[in-house]
């Protein structure tokens, strides 16, 4: 039989060439993903990152811009260096520096850019922009950081930074990569889908020195980035700064409330800080300087600090008592400091003069009343029900919880119910003699000094309030603001109880903050004094001005300030004076209260 193994050679070369020649021919034709990735090589993905939306005031003044910056950008792969030194010389790194911010880009992506020098200045770009040809795989990449023309409103406004792994981790959709910036506090985190604006994108040519060589196929594939969406709020800058002027050297809160609508005009919180600090390169060791101050700089009063309430709570006592008959305005009751201490006035008193003096035991043997109603043989049983039915009254008060305002981080207080004192004293185990220094506002009651200044608000609008809000336009239209700061909420007290209410205030700054009367402006307040075992006590007190077509509603906490009617009373009707005619009119009571002496 003649030998057949030079044929099947030759048959098995012709079908491996075949093969190879159909495989080339997929390739080169029909096939262009090889060429997609030759294409990749020399392409590079440069995102256009959008300008963050503007911050203006309520009446239109500029608060917060844009500041360009740069970040020297690093594809791990493409990267190589011969000199270290004479790199750091030209970027002003140290090697530490270097081989860090190259390890984190290398452990993120060896093919994806990342930061490797951020936030060049201006000047610094100027100087090594002709230096970059040197270094393949290195880029420029413009971004933008916050600039506040007036450095006040640190805690409204709030501060923007890189994004945490975190944060990436929970980023569904996808939108940031590793060195975005996002809002991290204030309006900047409430609002960050509104003021970030959409990426863009642009690829162009480069050759393998990184050298910039076009558009790649005349930007047919490139996006352009859209600005942020411009916000105004509801701050008045005037009244903030001349606020932060009175509260300066302080620790404390103010909070400004317009009432017929839940605008804040002013929001201070004290010791604050120059919102400039946290801009620039210098953002991490600034941020870890005002974090380990022992005054918290950082910490945000007005929507997170809580405290007794004090005698202002006895507005609400009053109003509760009202609209349950339990009280009258004839209602009297002794001045009995064998239940509870009190200072000098006349007795006995009925509701007007108990508001108007401030008299502790008066609000001892009403909310006796409002809470034991005799609903039950048991005693104990009968004053944990009057307790709980008492505590959801207090809640519509927009006391208790959050109130929703449009930061993060904000705290709802306390109002205790049965469920408290079960758990200290043990069910059963507790009874109205326990508890009565909630008749005070005292005890295990803590608010926030926002959730005092809507309070105020509610007593201006004799029985509503909308949620307080920092955001009062957005792109110039009003309408784009969340509907639930237009929604409007009612206590549950009628209107015509508030009437002996805002009187009674009005006549109490002749009893206990005659500092806070002006000429020619009626001003319905309440002084309060929390106590604070700590240290000498808080100073509070709340307002609303004029009586009769409130415009502005007040709360003031000066910590370790001692009596409400000294520190508080005298900073809110200053910030009433300025806000209502523009001026201020006493400035000895501004003296006053620069200088701080309140307790001697």
């Amino acid at each position: 039989m003649k030998d057949q193994r030079p044929t099947v050679i030759l048959f098995v070369i012709f079908f491996v060439g075949t093969v190879l020649l159909i495989k080339l021919f997929m390739i080169q034709v029909v096939d262009d993903s090889f060429m997609k990735r030759a294409e990749n090589n020399a392409i590079q993905r440069v995102v256009d990152h959008p300008y963050r939306g503007l911050v203006y005031d309520r009446n239109g003044k500029l608060m917060v811009f844009n500041n360009p910056i740069f970040d020297l950008m690093v594809v791990p792969r493409e990267f190589t260096l011969t000199d270290t030194v004479r790199f750091c010389t030209l970027f002003n790194v140290s090697k530490e520096e270097l081989i860090e911010g190259y390890n984190a880009a290398k452990n993120y992506s060896r093919v994806k850019p990342s930061p490797l020098i951020k936030q060049i200045s201006n000047a610094d770009f100027a100087r090594i922009q002709d230096f970059l040809v040197d270094y393949p795989g290195l880029f420029i990449m413009t971004r933008s950081v916050r600039a506040y023309p007036t450095p006040t409103a640190s805690h409204a406004l709030g501060y923007i930074g890189e994004i945490s792994a975190t944060q990436l981790e929970r980023d569904s959709l996808g939108y940031y990569d590793q060195g975005d910036y996002v809002g991290l506090s204030g309006l900047e985190r409430y609002y960050e889908e509104e003021l970030r604006g959409t990426k863009g994108v642009k690829y162009k040519m480069v050759n393998v020195r990184g050298v910039d060589k076009g558009p790649f196929k005349e930007g047919e594939y490139d996006t352009i980035s859209v600005a942020g969406k411009n916000i105004t709020s509801t701050i008045d800058l005037e009244l903030q700064r001349y606020g932060e002027l009175l509260m300066n050297g302080k620790t404390g809160s103010v909070v400004a409330i317009e009432p017929k609508t839940g605008e804040i005009l002013a929001m201070i919180s004290a010791p604050f800080y120059d919102p400039n600090q946290l801009t620039g390169a210098a953002f991490g060791k600034t941020f870890q300087k005002l974090n380990v101050d022992a005054s918290k700089p950082l910490f945000n009063r007005p929507i997170m600090a809580t405290y007794p309430p004090g005698s202002i709570f006895k507005i609400v006592q009053s109003l509760i008592g009202l609209q349950e008959g339990v009280l009258t305005p004839e209602t009297t009751f002794s001045c009995n400091r064998s239940l509870v201490a009190c200072h000098n006035h006349p007795s006995p008193v009925n509701l007007f003069g108990a508001i108007r003096n401030s008299c502790n035991p008066y609000y001892h043997q009403a909310f006796r009343q409002i809470i034991n109603r005799e609903v039950s043989s048991n005693t104990f049983k009968d004053t944990e029900i009057g307790l709980n039915a008492w505590r959801e009254k207090v809640l519509k008060f927009g006391l208790g919880s959050p109130l929703g305002v449009d930061m993060s981080g904000e705290k709802g207080g306390d109002i205790p119910s049965s469920a408290l004192y079960d758990r200290i004293y043990g069910s059963g185990r507790w009874k109205y003699s326990t508890i009565y220094s909630l008749s005070i506002g005292q005890g295990e009651m803590q608010v926030t000094p926002l959730q005092m200044a809507n309070l105020a608000a509610i007593f201006a609008n004799k029985g509503y309030y909308y949620t307080p809000h920092l955001i009062k336009e957005m792109d110039g239209d009003a309408k784009k603001i969340p509907a639930k700061f237009q929604q409007r909420h009612e206590v549950g007290v009628d209107a015509r109880h508030f009437n002996l209410i805002q009187d009674a205030m009005a006549e109490a700054l002749y009893g206990t903050a005659n500092r806070a009367v002006i000429e020619d402006l009626v001003i319905a307040g309440k002084t309060g004094t929390a106590q604070n075992p700590h240290g000498e006590d808080h100073s509070v007190f709340i307002a609303f001005a004029p009586k009769e077509d409130p415009k502005i509603a007040i709360a003031v906490y000066v910590e370790n300030a001692g009596w409400g009617g000294r520190a508080a009373a005298s900073t809110a009707s200053l910030m009433i004076e300025k806000y209502i005619k523009g001026k201020i009119t006493r400035p000895e009571l501004q003296e006053y209260v620069l200088a701080g002496n309140f307790i001697y």
